[in-house]
C-alpha cells in the first residue's frame, strides 16, 4: 500500500498523532501530531521498519491478526501517551496499519475539564434545588396549646403517608408552612417543595406554569419553551394553595394529571411520567363549592385523602403567649431594638378576636415594636381597633364574682365527697373538713343543682 494513496492533508490537519504502516511493518506516514507528541522527526522513521524505531510497538501485531487494539498506554524516552491500533482492510485482507496517539497531559486537562464541569454542574443543581427547599419543620410551629399539639402529632403522622393531603383554615393560620412541615417530615425532604398561589394567575397562565409548554406553542411563547412546575418538582412536593381558585376546566386536567401521574406540555406530542405529591390548601369550603358546581367533586376525592384543618388562634389561646416572645426575638433582630410587652397590652391581645389568625399577630407586635419609644410596649402603642375592641372583650370576659365564687365552692365540696363518701357519716367528715355545720352543706349541695 503507498500512502501516496491518501489525502495526507485530511492526517495533516489533525491535532492527535498518526502513524500508518504497510502490511510489512514499514512506516510509509506520520503526521506533524505524531512527531510533536513522540518528540521524532518524520525523516528519521518514515520507510523504516515499525519494530526498529519504535521499540516495544504492537501495531506489527494488529497487521498480522487483524485484530485492533485501543486505550494502550505507551511510554517512550520519558514520553507518555495513550495510542489506538486498528488494522485497514482492502478487499478482505489487511493492507496496514493505523496508530492514533492522545497525549496524557491532553487526556488529564480533558478530564479535569470534565470534572470541573461535573462540580459546577452539581454545584448549579444544589443551588437550584436549595431555592425549591422546604425551610419549615413541624419544629417551626410556634404553640403550647393542646390542640396546637394534636395538629403537629397528626402531621407528622400523614407526612410519611404517600397521599395527597388538603390543608383547610382561615387566612393566616399557617397552611404553607404546615406543607412545608409535612413536606421535610416525609421521604421527600430532600427533593423540591415548589409553591404556587393559584389565585395569582389566570386559567392560561396557570395551565403554563403548571405544564410548561413547548417553543412556538403560542405567541410569546419563550425560545426553548418552558419547563412546568410539575417537572420541577420531581421527586418532590408541589404546593397548591388556594386550589379553590382554579378554573373549573383546568381542575379537569390536573385530576388526569393525579390520576395517571403523566403532563403533556402545551404543544407537546409525547407525555411525561412524573412522581409528585400534592399538598392543596383552601379558605374556602370545597364541598359547598361543589354543589354549586364551582369545583369538581372527583379532583376534591383526590387531593382530599388525608384533611387537615388548621386552628384559628382565637380557639388556641395556649399559642398566644409563645407567638408573642417569638414575634418579639424577630422584631428584635429586626429592628435592632429590644422591648417587652406589658401585662394590661398582653390581656388585651390576648382577649381579642384575632380574626387576621397568627399573621395578624405578627403585624401587630411588629407595630408596637416601632411605635413605642421605650423598653415596653403598652395598651397606647397597639392599633387603635384593637385597644377598643381588646378592651371590650376583657371587660366582657370578666366574670362576677358570685359565679366565681359559687364555681370554687362547688370544686371543693364535690372533692370532699370524693374523699369521705356520699353517706350522712361521709358528709358530716365533709363539712368539718371545710370548716362549715352540716346544715350548711346541706344548703350549698342544694343550691349547686
Amino acid at each position: 500500500m503507498k500512502f501516496g494513496e491518501l489525502n495526507s492533508s485530511i492526517f495533516d490537519s489533525l491535532y492527535d498523532g498518526v502513524l500508518i504502516a504497510d502490511k510489512d511493518n514499514n512506516v510509509v506516514y506520520v503526521n506533524p501530531a505524531y512527531t510533536r507528541i513522540t518528540k521524532v522527526e518524520a525523516k528519521d522513521i518514515i520507510g523504516r521498519k515499525i519494530g526498529d524505531v519504535r521499540i516495544g510497538s504492537r501495531l506489527p501485531e494488529v497487521i498480522k491478526s487483524g485484530e485492533k487494539l485501543l486505550g494502550i498506554k505507551r511510554s517512550v524516552n520519558n514520553v507518555e501517551y495513550f495510542v489506538n491500533m486498528v488494522p485497514v482492510f482492502e478487499n478482505g485482507e489487511v493492507v496496514a496499519g493505523i496508530s492514533i496517539l492522545n497525549e496524557i497531559n491532553d487526556i488529564y486537562k480533558l478530564m479535569e475539564e470534565l470534572n470541573n464541569s461535573k462540580r459546577i454542574i452539581k454545584d448549579l443543581k444544589k443551588k437550584i434545588k436549595a431555592n425549591d427547599k422546604a425551610k419549615y419543620t413541624f419544629d417551626s410551629i410556634i404553640g403550647e396549646d393542646t390542640k396546637t399539639e394534636e395538629l403537629k402529632k397528626f402531621g407528622k403522622k400523614i407526612a410519611k403517608k404517600k397521599v395527597n393531603i388538603l390543608i383547610t383554615g382561615e387566612s393566616g393560620t399557617g397552611k404553607e408552612l404546615l406543607a412545608q412541615a409535612i413536606h421535610n417530615g416525609s421521604d421527600r425532604r430532600d427533593e423540591p417543595f415548589i409553591a404556587i398561589n393559584c389565585a395569582t394567575f389566570e386559567a392560561n397562565f396557570l395551565e403554563s406554569e403548571l405544564f410548561g409548554y413547548e417553543e412556538g406553542a403560542f405567541t410569546g411563547a419563550k425560545k426553548g419553551g418552558k419547563m412546568g412546575l410539575f417537572q420541577k418538582a420531581e421527586g418532590g412536593t408541589i404546593f397548591l394553595d388556594e386550589i379553590s381558585e382554579m378554573d373549573y376546566n383546568l381542575q379537569a386536567r390536573l385530576l388526569r394529571v393525579l390520576q395517571e401521574n403523566i403532563i403533556r406540555p402545551i404543544g407537546a406530542i409525547n407525555e411525561i411520567s412524573i412522581d409528585v405529591r400534592i399538598i392543596a390548601a383552601t379558605n374556602r369550603n370545597l364541598e359547598n363549592m361543589i354543589i354549586n358546581k364551582e369545583f369538581r367533586a372527583d379532583l376534591y376525592y383526590i387531593i382530599a385523602v388525608f384533611t387537615i384543618d388548621t386552628i384559628p388562634l382565637r380557639e388556641r389561646k395556649g399559642d398566644i403567649e409563645p407567638l408573642i416572645n417569638y414575634f418579639l426575638g424577630e422584631s428584635e433582630q429586626k429592628f435592632n431594638k429590644k422591648v417587652k410587652l406589658s401585662e394590661e397590652a398582653f390581656n388585651v391581645l390576648y382577649n381579642y378576636k384575632w380574626e387576621g389568625n397568627v399573621r395578624e399577630l405578627k403585624n401587630i407586635i411588629e407595630f408596637g415594636v416601632m411605635m413605642t419609644d421605650e423598653a415596653l410596649i403598652r395598651v397606647e402603642h397597639l392599633p387603635k381597633k384593637l385597644q377598643i375592641e381588646g378592651i371590650k372583650e376583657s371587660v366582657i370576659n370578666v366574670r362576677l364574682l358570685k359565679d366565681a365564687v359559687r364555681e370554687f365552692e362547688e370544686k371543693e365540696i364535690n372533692k370532699v365527697i370524693d374523699i369521705y363518701g356520699n353517706t350522712l357519716e361521709g358528709k358530716k367528715k365533709a363539712a368539718e373538713a371545710l370548716g362549715i355545720s352540716l346544715a350548711s352543706l346541706y344548703n350549698k349541695m342544694q343550691n349547686l343543682r
